[in-house]
């Protein structure tokens, strides 16, 4: 399912958010330009290896720093291929501008952050014997679908669910879609746990603590809940004798109104 669509305001001014995005693509741009050697020592240097602090004397050897932390944050701004990439964007947009709509900027960069912080830790504490460098902002992202939660339950999200090559499209409440997605986020993660080898593939672990991480921050951290605004009034027509008709929203109107 592929969120298409929100009912929830946007930013009227989404700086931070455009600024993720841009910084996102800018680092995934001079990425792809790295010769193989390049890109490999790049990855090794800012993506998360969880070995490198599960196994400190392995990144050692490798001649990597397992005081080095900074790997936690940086991999959550670089991306494995266009498709990992615009989807992580595509999402941010969707709901990072209705989130940051309802925080200050500063606030907002300070929630996507340690969201993405968060999600890192989740990988490394579930994958510390992987020597897969992980990287992408679906932990971050999975912050703001906590925040958008709590912020935008009576909202509604569109979704569109391919069947064979006929999209099928329908909405249901952002409180179902997020917790919906949870659910399946901690089922496939526990699978990942049990299964024989847990490196590599999703980190489905950065998705749970994320959106754990923007359940908690969003609040503490400025986020106003948005109120769902009411039905449209019933409006009232007076007939020549004086009569009074309730017209309700869903009444047919003619040409005059």
């Amino acid at each position: 399912m592929i969120p298409f669509r929100t009912t929830a305001p946007g930013a009227h001014m989404p700086v931070v958010t455009v600024g993720l995005i841009l910084a996102n693509a800018a680092v995934f741009l001079y990425q792809i330009d790295l010769s193989p050697r390049a890109e490999a020592h790049f990855l090794f240097t800012y993506a998360l290896v969880p070995a490198v602090y599960g196994n400190p004397d392995l990144a050692r050897h490798a001649g990597l720093d397992p005081y080095n932390y900074w790997p936690l944050l940086t991999n959550t701004f670089m991306h494995g291929g266009w498709l990992h990439l615009i989807f992580n964007m595509w999402t941010l947009w969707l709901f990072g501008s209705p989130v940051e709509g309802r925080m200050r900027p500063l606030p907002f960069l300070a929630f996507y952050l340690l969201c993405g912080l968060v999600g890192s830790l989740g990988h490394l504490l579930a994958n510390l014997e992987s020597t897969v460098p992980a990287l992408g902002a679906s932990g971050a992202i999975a912050g703001l679908l906590g925040g958008y939660a709590r912020l935008f339950p009576g909202a509604k999200v569109t979704l569109v669910f391919p069947i064979v090559i006929i999209p099928f499209i329908f909405s249901v409440p952002a409180i179902v879609f997020t917790g919906a997605w949870f659910a399946l986020q901690v089922w496939q993660g526990m699978d990942a746990m049990n299964a024989a080898s847990g490196a590599g593939g999703i980190a489905w672990w950065a998705h749970i603590g994320g959106f754990l991480a923007g359940l908690a921050l969003v609040a503490a951290l400025g986020g106003r809940p948005w109120q769902t605004p009411p039905p449209p009034p019933r409006s009232r027509l007076i007939t020549p004798s004086g009569v009074s008709l309730r017209r309700g929203p869903w009444s047919r109107r003619g040409p005059w109104g």
